[in-house]
């Protein structure tokens, strides 16, 4: 009963990142089961079966609060679909002791790509050209789709850091449509999880543990959207991903613990040095919009 609570408040911390970031529930979820001992194709079978009802809540949320762009969704999610269920087939097929480095490891680029894209793109504001077409959402629908049910996560690290470097969709928009087409990329990677697992290979306490604590958090994600600053949560984010994964590969490699700790302790101190500065630039950007609005006032006033 204890690990389901303890499940569930995972779900719930993964919801709130991903519905405020557009990225980052497969991932948490996944590397968090994994390090528990979960093999890699029934630790991402949990989390897109949760996510079936963790991403509808978080879609029907985002389009109350006006984030969801419908034809980037309608173009997006088809690509997305077949993408997850080619990717939990292949996934199934492997051994869990031959697959946990591999997904940890595809896991492990995914925390760096999540820590690059808010620590590097957190402060820009890109010039909006118009919505993204088929040429650029169909690939990221494919290449999104596989990578979430492989690596257990993917879809918004791939998905919205490339619309977001696009420049084609404000960011609240491309968080919005990322979360809600996430819904039919959950059903596609649960249905091939079904499909090669068979129903009795889903481990559906989990899954639900995670599907009521992400369900929980969803509508909260969606409005923080707005307030939180997404740069720290991203790289405090990816710094938990990376550590995980770092742990789970070093030991498969035949580290020992001391070796590990010493590794571990390392790109902790490098994570907390990133934080710090992460969260100096948000403190300067907000000066830095206080300033302009005092002189915005004063150039009113005068």
């Amino acid at each position: 009963m204890r690990q389901l609570i303890v499940l569930g408040l995972v779900g719930l911390l993964a919801q709130l990142i991903d519905g405020s970031l557009g990225m980052a529930y497969g991932v948490t979820s996944t590397t968090l089961l994994l390090a528990a001992g979960v093999g890699p194709a029934a630790a991402s079978a949990a989390v897109h079966f949760s996510e079936i009802g963790t991403s509808l809540a978080s879609g029907i949320s985002h389009h109350k609060f006006g984030n969801v762009d419908w034809k980037t969704v309608s173009i997006l999610a088809a690509p997305g679909f077949v993408g997850a269920f080619a990717g939990a087939t292949f996934l199934a097929g492997l051994s869990g002791h031959a697959a946990t480095p591999w997904v940890s490891g595809i896991l492990l680029l995914l925390g760096a790509y999540v820590i690059w894209r808010f620590l590097a793109l957190g402060g820009r504001r890109p010039v909006f050209k118009g919505r993204p077409g088929a040429p650029l959402l169909v690939p990221v629908g494919l290449v999104g789709g596989a990578l979430d049910s492989i690596g257990g996560g993917g879809w918004g690290p791939v998905g919205t850091t490339t619309l977001l470097s696009s420049g084609r969709l404000e960011p609240r928009k491309v968080v919005g449509s990322i979360d809600t087409s996430e819904f039919v990329v959950a059903v596609g990677g649960s249905l091939g999880f079904l499909f090669a697992l068979g129903s009795s290979g889903i481990e559906w306490p989990i899954a639900a543990a995670l599907l009521v604590g992400g369900t929980i958090a969803a509508p909260f994600a969606a409005w923080l959207v707005k307030i939180l600053p997404a740069r720290v949560l991203g790289v405090a984010a990816g710094g938990i991903i990376i550590l995980t994964n770092v742990r789970t590969i070093a030991l498969a490699l035949g580290a020992s613990v001391t070796t590990v700790a010493v590794i571990l302790a390392v790109l902790a101190l490098v994570w907390a040095g990133l934080i710090a500065q992460v969260v100096r630039l948000q403190r300067r950007s907000r000066r830095a919009e206080a300033s302009r609005e005092a002189e915005v006032e004063v150039a009113a006033g005068s």
